[in-house]
């Protein structure tokens, strides 16, 4: 064999080499399924996002429904006394809350002596469907609120509640979620949107902090802060 040829054989192996090197690399960094298709890798990413339970409890609100309401069966007991406003609870189909727990709720919010019962100014009744009413308490998905609310020219933007006429509407989201001040009190601020929207049902407008340190108004719109007051839920907190 001559020199020439002994060179270019050598030469002609390391290129082979060299090429089955560079596949061996580029398969390490791109591995491949038995179809010849890329696959991701599994390695957990520093900057993947972390879904929070606020998040998770969020996604589960749903953000619209059908429209269609249910009307919570039979009457309630008469609270208060005065003008009696009788009342219907409904509850939007599909919410997965059950309308007979949300009259139980809006009807204990009434009937508490600290709710728009104190004074004797006014009484309420909860009564069934088909019977004579002068509001409907509802529950509603964010969607819904808005379109009822919207109507009324309200605009709720997906997040707060209204009353509409003879409406008042709650909405769902703020219903399971709250607002901030109340993030570990829900109760106390479901009992604080009923009381506001029914206010606003009777005649009463937004009021202000009254200082710094004490309790925020029933009809202070606390969904957009508190302004140094504190949470409260009642028209009348100091009644018994």
């Amino acid at each position: 064999m001559t020199d020439k040829v002994r060179v270019f054989g050598l030469a002609l192996s390391a290129l082979v080499l060299l090429a089955f090197l560079g596949y061996a690399l580029g398969s390490a960094r791109n591995p491949e399924s038995a179809s010849g298709v890329p696959v991701m890798e599994t390695t957990s990413s520093p900057t993947a996002p972390v879904v929070t339970a606020a998040a998770r409890k969020t996604s589960a609100v749903p953000k619209g429904g059908r429209g269609a309401f249910v009307i919570a069966p039979g009457d309630g007991p008469l609270v208060g006394r005065g003008l009696v406003h009788p009342y219907q609870v409904a509850v939007e189909v599909n919410t997965g809350l059950d309308a007979a727990d949300f009259a139980a709720a809006v009807e204990a919010t009434l009937a508490d002596p600290r709710s728009w019962t104190a004074h004797g100014r006014w009484g309420f009744r909860r009564v069934g469907p088909g019977e004579p009413h002068d509001f409907v308490v509802r529950l509603a998905t964010p969607a819904t609120v808005d379109k009822i609310c919207g109507a009324a020219g309200i605009q709720t933007s997906g997040e707060v509640s209204c009353r509409a006429g003879g409406n008042v509407v709650i909405n769902l989201r703020r219903w399971q979620l709250a607002i901030p001040p109340y993030a570990d009190h829900l109760r106390d601020y479901q009992h604080l949107v009923v009381n506001h929207e029914v206010g606003h049902f009777l005649g009463f407008g937004h009021a202000g902090c009254p200082g710094r340190g004490r309790p925020a108004p029933a009809m202070m719109p606390q969904y957009f802060g508190l302004d140094g007051c504190v949470p409260n839920a009642w028209p009348y907190p100091q009644a018994s």
